[in-house]
């Protein structure tokens, strides 16, 4: 029953949210027969090719407050920083002198006229410095149309926005009931960030409180229609400095997060089979070789942290963060042998932009 209707998810044939929810319960052969259709579907629409974003932990400064993360605006336990912009610099300069092909500039939510300025300029710099070879990928948050025209015209050309749950009203659970933190708005700036001609990323935890698998199957029907071109999503691990931690004792055990969270990504493969699909670092706070096997059935991108070294264990968005104390030296050798364990490629010199995104336009010129 399972494989039936994985294969009409695969072809594109009819199924509802019921059916996704049976999917994501998958065990044993109907689960490796899951895996296995991701794998075959993945190597026919991407290829082997997993693409670079060296991760720039620009800030921990954010004023949003959600009840989740470890950067939250009322963590007083953490100490502050910002990264100067000759450190952002050298890190891009990094990035390109070893290849990757794209960076992701990412911090906690602020929209401060100094800061907004700020990103335009480093936006900047990062094409000169790399003459226009790097390509660049925001994740910084809610932030005006004119902004966000701002940093395209500046050079960004990717932006990820996890709505984190498609539920209005779990998105409601797990946030403040304030102006700050408003489901609509997440929503609005997504479509904001299409209208710009971004290529738009969205994702979400998997393993919350209070969530379901209805919402799990909800969620990637949400990203099935909202037409996203790229996802990241991972396993929810708490912080013991937020509000959410008091819920540590309702949750799934980790390893079950983490099972959902493979099929998430491999179900997802299926249903949007050109996408781009990241293999996060939360996969790797679990297993080992987390990452590795999400390669292998269905994401094609890795972030490698090339963060100064200083500032990354100040950068907790949860507990148990992997590769905290290296160096982004390290960060690359280790994933190079990482991906070949995985049957996987590495893109070097390549942006690796989302495929769906390209057959998008394409098709939209020759209407």
């Amino acid at each position: 029953m399972i494989k039936f209707l994985i294969d009409n998810v695969l072809n594109d044939k009819p199924y509802t949210k019921h059916d996704l929810c049976v999917i994501l319960q998958a065990k044993d052969d109907d689960r490796q027969y899951l895996f296995k259709r991701a794998q075959e579907v993945k190597e026919k629409y991407i290829g082997k090719k997993v693409y670079f974003r060296g991760l720039i932990e620009y800030s921990n400064i954010c004023a949003k407050n959600c009840y989740y993360c470890g950067i939250r605006r009322d963590n007083k336990l953490l100490e502050r920083y910002t990264m100067t912009n000759d450190e952002v610099l050298e890190a891009a300069h990094f990035a390109y002198t070893n290849k990757y092909g794209s960076i992701v500039l990412q911090s906690g939510e602020l929209s401060s006229h100094s800061y907004t300025q700020n990103i335009t300029y480093l936006l900047h710099e990062i094409k000169k410095l790399s003459n226009g070879e790097l390509g660049i990928t925001l994740s910084l948050g809610e932030q005006s149309e004119e902004t966000y025209r701002q940093w395209y015209d500046a050079g960004a050309h990717r932006y990820l926005l996890r709505i984190e749950t498609s539920s209005k009203e779990h998105y409601e659970q797990i946030h403040p009931n304030d102006e700050q933190h408003r489901f609509e708005n997440r929503l609005k700036t997504l479509h904001t960030l299409k209208k710009l001609n971004y290529q738009v990323g969205t994702g979400v935890m998997i393993g919350l409180p209070f969530q379901t698998y209805e919402h799990l199957a909800a969620d990637l029907m949400f990203m099935k229609n909202f037409d996203i071109d790229m996802c990241g999503m991972g396993p929810y691990i708490e912080h013991k400095d937020t509000p959410m931690y008091n819920w540590k004792v309702d949750l799934l055990p980790l390893a079950e997060r983490y099972d959902i969270t493979l099929k998430m990504i491999a179900l997802l493969r299926i249903m949007m089979k050109d996408i781009n699909i990241a293999s996060t670092t939360a996969l790797q706070a679990i297993d080992p070789i987390g990452r590795e096997k999400a390669i292998t059935i269905g994401a094609n991108i890795i972030m490698p942290n090339i963060t100064p070294k200083k500032y990354r264990d100040k950068y907790f968005l949860y507990d148990n963060k992997p590769c905290a104390d290296e160096e982004a030296e390290d960060c690359v050798r280790c994933l190079e042998m990482r991906i070949k364990f995985a049957g996987g490629e590495i893109g070097y010199n390549e942006w690796g932009d989302s495929k769906h995104f390209l057959n998008k336009k394409i098709h939209d010129s020759t209407d």
